[in-house]
Order: C-alpha cells, then structure tokens, then sequence
C-alpha cells in the first residue's frame, strides 16, 4: 500500500491551534474554498478519529490542555452570540441556530442565546457533534472527568441539551453526561444543573433508539445515592422509563431501561412505585424475570472476556457495546455480578465444582478436571455436519471415555471459559447469549490470537453456532457474518481498522475456518427456515436490521434467485447504499459495507474486467498527432488570423474557422452578431496559461494528442483549486463536452491508477463531477483492490460526500449493478 501522504490534521499541535483560535471565533471560522471545509471541522474529525483514539491519546490531549478550548468551544455554542468580527465567509452560529435546523425546535431557548440562523445547520450540528463526541470519549478517563468539573464542563452541556433537540447532539450529549455520572462528584453537580428533566423530557420526545439508550443509561448512572434516586423519582424519571419499557422496544434498548429501573428501585419510594405501576412496566418486568435466558446473559461477557484478557467488562448496552465512548462503570451489584467469585458460585452450584479450593483465580487446569460430556453437532437433515480432529461424544460418558477427552483436549488457562461457552452453545437457542458482538469477538480472539493452536472446543463453538438454524437472524443482526469473513478471512479484526496493528499474517488455516463457517450460514440462509427469515429481517423489521440484513446478504447467500430477489428487487441494496451516510451502527461498519458491495458485484458480474488496464506509462502511450503545434512555429503554417488574450497578457494564436465550428460558444462569439467577431484579438477572460492549453488545442481538433494532461497535477497534489479544475470548468463554460470527457480522463489515469491510495480517490471525487464520481467508485470496489485500501477509499468518499450523497449513491450503485461503464463515466479500457 502507498504510504499515507502527511497532511496538517496529523499535527496534534495543529489540531489544538485550530480549536482554540475557534474557542475564541465561535463555532463557524473561516470556510477554506480550496476544500469547502471549515480547518475547525477537519481538526476536530482528526481529533476524535485519530488522535483520542491512538494509544494513550486521551492522556496526550489532556496533558496538552485541550479540554479547556474544547470545553469554551461548547459553552460558546451554547451561550454566546457570534461574534462581529466572523472572517470572509463565515457566519454566526450558535445552539439556537442547530435548534432551528432539528426536528423540533427548543421551546424556550435562553434569552442570551444567538437567534440568528444565518448558517448552514448541517455544519454546524457537525461541528457539535464531533466536539461532543470527542468530549465523551474523554470522560472515559478519569483524569479527565475530574478536569471537566474543574473548568465546568457541565453546565454548558446541559444548555445543549435544552437547545438542541437533534437526536444526532442529544445522544452525544447524553452520552457525555452519563460519562461524567460515573463518578459521584459529578452527579450532584450534574442534578443541580438541571438536566434531569431535560433527559426525561428526551425520552418522550426521541425516536432513536442509540439515543434513547445514552438517555436511560444517563438517567440511571444519576441515581448513585437515595437522595439522587428520590429526587429522579420526584421529577417524573421512571414513569416514561416504564412506558418505554411496555412499548416492547428493541433488546438492547430494553437491556438499558431494565438496568436503570433496577437502580432507579432501590430502596423503592412511594412515587418511584406509583409511577413503575402507572407506567405498565410491572408485567414486563415480570415477563423478563421468568425468561429462560436469565444462567447465559450474565457469564458469557465475562467469559468471552476471559478468552482475550479482558476480565470483568460486561457488555453494554446493545450494539453499543463497541462504541468506545462508554467508561467502566461502578454499579453496586456489578463487582459481585461480574466477579471470579460469582462464577466460582455458580460452578459449584451446577456441580461443576466441589468446594470454592477447586477452581482458582489462575484458573489452573488441575483444578478443573471434569471433561465436556456432549460436545456434539447434530447431524440432522438440512444442517451442515462439521467434525473437527478431535473425537466428538456423546452425552453419556465413562470415567475411561472422561481421561481420554481430557488428553486429548488441550487444557489451558482458557478451559473453564471454553467448557461453559460450549455447554451454553449447545442450547436449542444460543442466540441471545453467545452470537453478540463480545462474545464473537472473544471467541475469534483467541482461536486468531492464541500462541499454540486453539482448543478444538472453540471450533466446535464457532460450528454448532453457524450451523443451528435459530443463531441465523442473530449472526445478522450483530454483524456477525461479516465479523466472521473480515476476521478470519481478510485477516482485520477490529482492533486493526482503521490503522493496523502489527500481528501474524492471516494463516491459511485460518482462512479455511472462515470460510467454513460462512459456508455453514449459507446452508441456513438457503433453507426454507432462513429464506423466510432473512425476508422478514429485509422487509418488516427495523431500520438497522434492515441494513445489517442488506448487508449480510452477500457473505451467505449464492442463490441468484434469493439475493437478487432481496437485494435488488426489493431495494436491499439502496437502503445499504443509503445507510453509508449515517451514523454506524457498529465500529467496522463501512469496512463491512466496502466488502459486501464488492462481494456483491462478483455476484452481479462474475467475471470483471479490471478497473484499468495494466499498468502503462502515461508518457509512453503513442500520443495522436497534434493539429495545434504548427501554428506555434515561428513561420506557422497557415497563418493564425486570430489571437486569444489571456489575463496574464499571455496571446494564443488560434485559427477563427476552427474555433467557430468547435462549439456553439466560439460560433456566436466569432462569427456571430458580437463585436468579437470582427476583432483580432479577442480575451478570454478567467482563464490561466496551463488551463488555456487545453481549450486551444481541442478548438483546432486535437484529440489524444496529450495536452489535457498538462494541467493535472501529480498523485498526491490537490485538485480542487488546480489547473485542472479551471480547466474542467472552462470546457464546461465553453460547451466543449468532449474535452470535459478527456480532461477527466487524464486526470482519471494520472490519480486513479492501479497504484494509487485512498486519499487520491477522495480529491478526485471532491471535483464533483458524475463522471469521476463513477470513476472514484469504480476504482474503490475494482478487483485488485486490497480490503484495507477498498475500506479506507469509501470512508473518505462518505465523508468528502458529507450530506450530499446521492452522487456517492449513484455511482456506486452503477458499478454494483455492472453499468458504470455505459452510462455514468469514461471507459478506460481502451
């Protein structure tokens, strides 16, 4: 892969500049023409994608005092006006402005509140988003919260809540919030402020779910004490929270509001059990106390932990649970709920132990010496039947048969852990528990990551999930399909997206497990069982089951008739394409989607042709004969009877019968009623040397002869502000379609080559021309493109497309679809 050009953004130094001379601008700064991006957004998305999130980042940004402008940025935004003195270009913008632009507006926005709404929202709720965002994954370090209360952080983010009624800027703010709760100190400040009703007021007014969950999840971090708990109580917290909870909502969205009623009850008081009655959340709650899933939910986070070094974290809420923007968080149940000592409890009640000296917090293997008794795929009709090297049993077992699997069976300090996840993995519906996010990952952790080979039992896990038919929807909810294949398969986990990581090359092994696995979901996609499933997932459930369905098609569905049924007829492949630009539902979301698309296309069009020819210098390609030159000579031949006048005082000779017959422009202006038309020098004005080149030689009926490769710069220069651009725009101004089509095909061959990075597929998309839009989206799903550089091309096109993406859309949905060729862009085949 090339290596990544530098640009300023990778300057933390920078990156604070920019963000503290907007602390003291406001939020707008002046706007860069040359990439229609404000620095402050740039800097700002640099911050929380690159530099928060490298390793020991939060502490570097603290140590260099970035809350501080981080934090005046915010209370900027949610109190002051703009100031006067705006540069060219910039305008005010404040939370009221964001207000006005969101679903609902504030209903009483503070009197001190800027009113103007001047600015474009769309950048602005951008900008609030991404400083949120940042502020949020801060407070995950302790250091940081106590920082924030320093500089009082948090009464300007309870001024956003109130203003901003986007569900983007209230999950965010929420989310920061219940961040800083975590911590007792805060959540007085934090009651005092008043954002309790402002939360509440959230959850009756949101329709988002990750919104609503960051609500709740705040909301319940508030109630740390009995005083806390009342006062929610008193300000009407559980009642929507209950209500919430009757309306059935999604499973990680019911995992929270049960969370924060259990803490929001303790010690329960009269209003917080009138209001739990009011709301209807008792018949739920006791649905939900009686559900057979209540031995698996709590231990296996705790064991997928155990299998990559995490002791002790828990999943969180949802899909959330990845987000990276939650803290560890102290509940007073959670230490005894998620420790050692409740799964040593828990060994010896289910008999797996004799006495609490049996099983050790080394988990020594000596002291866990009973085998797995059934440890079996089934064989039945219609499933896939997967045997791994090691003997499978059966359920009853023998002493003789127990030391036999034992010496068999390697048994390390994963054992345990390996033991109860296959016992829960033999359920007649696994799903809930083992086919999330946490414990897939824990699983491929160790069978990618282990220094020995992996116990066989993880393998047997990983089959028996893929091959029980209830695990299906599962797998494609959670993204877990696509897990699979970008793990096993293309060799990147998440920890190595969006920079990798240094690890061990991808064994072959590990490759053939992957697709074994994916293997065994097709079998259950095509069944009449997951034909049926997958058609409800696409068509009746919610939005992001939807996606993910939409998604997951293309790693487990071969049968044309089913995927082209789903995907193309009934619009599955538009609403993944129309779901890049939102926020993602999980951290490699955009990966996933770049190798879906791509497995997709071979789908559609099993043999593809290469995004280009091979590999041919530019300069060594027999250029046509130019028809120009011979008017430069000094004794041209013919004469030139007419001369173009550029600004620069530059005169281009030119032949007035050849200019008049190349467009309709130059036939009105040299031959038409206009006083050009008797004038021998005639100017051109706008128009530099470089970007003229072109146009003349074109009007003399040059065609290949390689001048529209002079003014396109080399790979890794901007386009935007270039010659090339003034040159495009001027074939455009001067009605030359053809030499739009050659200029941008030359800068397609100079930018857009076999070699080329992903940030060179973004300059030439932010020209904003369909035909380079079907290009760039041409070379990011091409065959010889690697996974990472496919990925890392559409995540700079998402966001170079910003709000504006149907031209994004469309262009990919072309080359998806095979017809990027004949209708959306140039040929560069021959």
């Amino acid at each position: 892969m090339a290596a990544t050009r530098a640009t300023l953004t990778d300057s933390l130094s920078f990156c604070l500049a920019q963000l503290t001379a907007a602390a003291g601008e406001g939020l707008a700064g002046g706007k860069d023409p040359a990439i229609n991006e404000t620095p402050l957004g740039r800097a700002l998305l640099a911050l929380r994608t690159r530099h928060i999130k490298a390793a020991g980042g939060i502490e570097r940004f603290r140590a260099r005092d970035g809350l501080r402008p981080l934090l005046a940025l915010l209370r900027r935004a949610a109190a002051d006006p703009a100031p006067s003195h705006a540069g060219p270009g910039s305008a005010p913008l404040s939370v009221a402005s964001a207000a006005s632009a969101g679903p609902s507006p504030s209903p009483s926005p503070p009197s001190s509140v800027s009113l103007s709404t001047s600015s474009p929202p769309v950048r602005l709720r951008k900008t609030l988003d991404l400083a949120l965002s940042i502020l949020a994954n801060c407070c995950t370090e302790g250091a940081c919260r106590a920082e924030v209360r320093r500089l009082g952080g948090i009464l300007p983010l309870v001024t956003i809540l109130q203003c901003v009624k986007t569900d983007s800027i209230q999950n965010r703010t929420a989310r920061a919030l219940g961040n800083l709760a975590v911590e007792p100190e805060s959540c007085g400040e934090i009651h005092s402020a008043g954002a309790v009703p402002l939360l509440v007021e959230s959850l009756t007014a949101c329709q988002d779910s990750q919104c609503l969950q960051s609500v709740v999840r705040a909301l319940r971090n508030l109630a740390d004490s009995p005083q806390h708990r009342l006062a929610l109580a008193q300000q009407g917290a559980v009642r929507p929270l209950a209500e919430l909870l009757a309306a059935a909502p999604d499973p990680a969205l019911t995992s929270a509001l049960v969370r924060a009623l259990l803490e929001l009850s303790r010690g329960c008081s009269r209003a917080c059990a009138e209001q739990l009655s009011l709301g209807g959340g008792l018949g739920p709650l006791v649905s939900l106390a009686s559900h057979p899933k209540r031995m698996a939910l709590g231990l296996v986070p705790l064991l997928a932990g155990q299998l990559c070094d995490n002791t002790g974290e828990e999943e969180e809420e949802g899909r959330e649970a990845a987000s990276w923007d939650f803290p560890e968080e102290r509940t007073p149940e959670r230490a005894e709920a998620g420790s050692f000592r409740s799964l040593r409890s828990w060994l010896i009640s289910e008999g797996y132990a004799v006495g609490p000296g049996d099983v050790s917090p080394d988990w020594s293997p000596e002291h866990f010496p009973l085998p797995e008794p059934a440890d079996s795929i089934s064989n039945t009709p219609g499933k896939t039947s997967l045997r791994t090297p090691c003997t499978l049993h059966t359920l009853g077992y023998s002493p003789t048969a127990a030391a036999a699997t034992a010496a068999e069976e390697p048994w390390g300090r994963e054992g345990p852990a390996l033991l109860l996840l296959s016992r829960f993995s033999q359920a007649p519906d696994p799903s809930g528990a083992l086919v999330t996010g946490p414990a897939l990952c824990g699983l491929l952790a160790y069978v990618t990551g282990a220094p020995g080979p992996p116990s066989p039992r993880a393998l047997r896990i990983l089959a028996r999930l893929t091959c029980n038919p209830a695990c299906l929807e599962a797998f494609v909810r959670s993204y877990g399909a696509a897990l699979l294949r970008a793990w096993l398969v293309l060799g990147v986990a998440p920890d190595d997206w969006p920079a990798p990581r240094p690890r061990p090359v991808c064994r072959n092994q590990h490759r053939e497990l992957g697709e074994m696995l994916l293997q065994n979901l097709t079998v259950q996609a095509e069944s009449p069982f997951g034909v049926g499933a997958l058609t409800h997932l696409l068509l009746s459930g919610s939005s992001e089951d939807r996606v993910a369905c939409a998604l997951t098609l293309p790693f487990i569905c071969r049968k044309p008739s089913l995927w082209r049924r789903l995907l193309l007829d009934q619009g599955g492949l538009r609403l993944l394409l129309t779901a890049l630009t939102r926020p993602a539902p999980h951290p490699l979301f955009l990966f996933f989607a770049a190798d879906s698309l791509f497995c997709l296309q071979g789908l559609v069009s099993p043999v593809m042709s290469p995004a280009f020819p091979p590999e041919t210098p530019v300069e060594l390609d027999p250029p046509s004969p130019c028809l120009y030159e011979p008017l430069l000579g000094p004794a041209p031949v013919p004469a030139p009877d007419l001369y173009f006048l550029l600004d620069s005082g530059l005169q281009l000779p030119a032949q007035r019968a050849a200019s008049a017959t190349a467009s309709p422009f130059f036939r009105a202006l040299l031959s038409g009623s206009f006083a050009e038309a008797k004038m021998d020098l005639v100017p051109l004005r706008g128009l530099s040397p470089s970007a003229a080149w072109p146009v003349l030689h074109h009007l003399h009926g040059c065609r290949g002869c390689g001048a529209a490769l002079g003014p396109v710069p080399a790979p890794g220069q901007p386009l935007l502000g270039s010659d090339a651009e003034e040159a495009l725009e001027a074939a455009a101004r001067f009605l030359l379609p053809g030499l739009e089509e050659e200029l941008e095909e030359a800068v397609g061959r100079i930018h857009l080559g076999a070699e080329g990075a992903p940030e060179s597929v973004v300059e030439v998309f932010r020209l904003g021309r369909p035909r380079l839009a079907a290009l760039c989206a041409r070379w990011t799903l091409g065959p010889g493109q690697c996974p990472r550089k496919r990925a890392l091309a559409l995540v700079g096109l998402v966001e170079a497309a910003g709000e504006e993406a149907g031209p994004l859309t469309e262009a990919l949905l072309a080359v998806v679809m095979g017809i990027e060729s004949r209708d959306k862009g140039p040929s560069l085949d021959g």
